[in-house]
């Protein structure tokens, strides 16, 4: 019989799990459809469910009929954005996830004292795209420690650093140290940039690492905290490591000679998926499973203050009609 080590916490974060209510919420108030710029959360069935409910996923802005209704993703956008929905009068959603909105505040900060700014981060990922725009005069992509050599910056004494939420908290502190390296006088923010959830689910598959024969991610791959997990798990010694979208994934020959599988999933992944996955491993022998706390979450966020208002305006409406 096989064993399961079944890392927690694992999926849902507190800022995907409020994306996604806010883009059914906001079918329930407004009816379809919905737009949503970009995909709400980087996950394949997440975004094929909320397409069912009647959600309408777009590139760009400009693909929302004049006056629509459009949500923006939970990674953010840059402030043209927000421009370019004002220009086609869209009623606009911002469901951007409340610590990378941390992280645009935090780039606005150091541009206006005059900082340049390293963030860290992959080139082209949503985040880093609504990050920059913050500031694009100041900000400076750094994709890893290899880059901290060609920064260039105006004043070395004026340097500060920001990092995309999503990245391995390892992977990032290396980088930031190849940048000190260079400018002695780089300032960061006051907290992490990286997200308390992706720091958890980080920490939480290493504890399970050594103990495993493999160990499955389930997640989308352009999730980066997904793959970064899969990352993870290998430099702490997984023999093995594997991403998948959902069970139907798998490939059972991962399975030959394993006694012990680990399993988590990326923060935008719903447990469902990762009951599918346990159920598939049970299936083929696998049904001693333990789950692993390295800590509990308890983090909630509000819903986006427009939406409350509107909800509360038809609730009121409701009342006295």
């Amino acid at each position: 019989m096989g064993r399961v080590l079944l890392a927690k916490p694992r999926g849902y974060c507190a800022g995907v799990d409020r994306a996604v209510q806010t883009v059914e919420k906001a079918l329930e108030l407004y009816g379809v459809p919905v737009y949503v710029r970009k995909q709400i959360v980087h996950n394949a069935h997440v975004v094929k469910t909320l397409e069912a409910k009647g959600a309408i996923f777009v590139e760009e802005t400009e693909e929302v009929p004049h006056g629509a209704t459009v949500v923006f993703s939970a990674h953010g956008v840059a402030p043209t954005v927000h421009e370019e929905a004002s220009e086609r009068k869209l009623r606009t959603i911002d469901a951007t996830c409340p610590l990378v909105t941390k992280v645009h505040s935090e780039a606005r900060r150091f541009a206006r004292e005059d900082y340049d700014i390293l963030l860290i981060g992959h080139e082209g990922h949503e985040e880093v795209v609504g990050t920059t725009g913050q500031a694009p005069d100041r900000i400076h992509l750094v994709d890893g420690p290899e880059d901290a050599a060609d920064v260039k910056v105006r004043d070395p004494k004026r340097v500060a650093y920001l990092s995309q939420t999503t990245l391995s908290v390892d992977e990032t502190m290396t980088t930031v140290d190849a940048l000190r390296e260079r400018f002695p006088h780089l300032t960061g923010p006051p907290n992490s940039d990286i997200c308390y959830a992706t720091q958890n689910r980080q920490v939480a598959v290493k504890e399970i690492a050594n103990a495993v024969d493999l160990i499955l991610v389930v997640g989308s791959p352009n999730s980066s905290n997904s793959v970064r997990l899969v990352e993870v798990a290998l430099d702490a010694g997984a023999p093995a490591a594997y991403l998948v979208d959902n069970c139907e994934q798998v490939n059972a020959e991962w399975l030959q000679g394993v006694e012990t599988v680990g399993v988590t999933s990326g923060a935008s992944v719903p447990e469902e998926l990762v009951t599918e996955l346990m159920s598939w491993l049970a299936e083929r022998g696998f049904n001693d499973v333990e789950e692993v706390t390295s800590t509990e979450e308890h983090l909630l966020f509000a819903l986006p203050p427009e939406l409350r208002r509107d909800m509360r305006r038809m609730k009121e409406s409701a009342a006295t009609s």
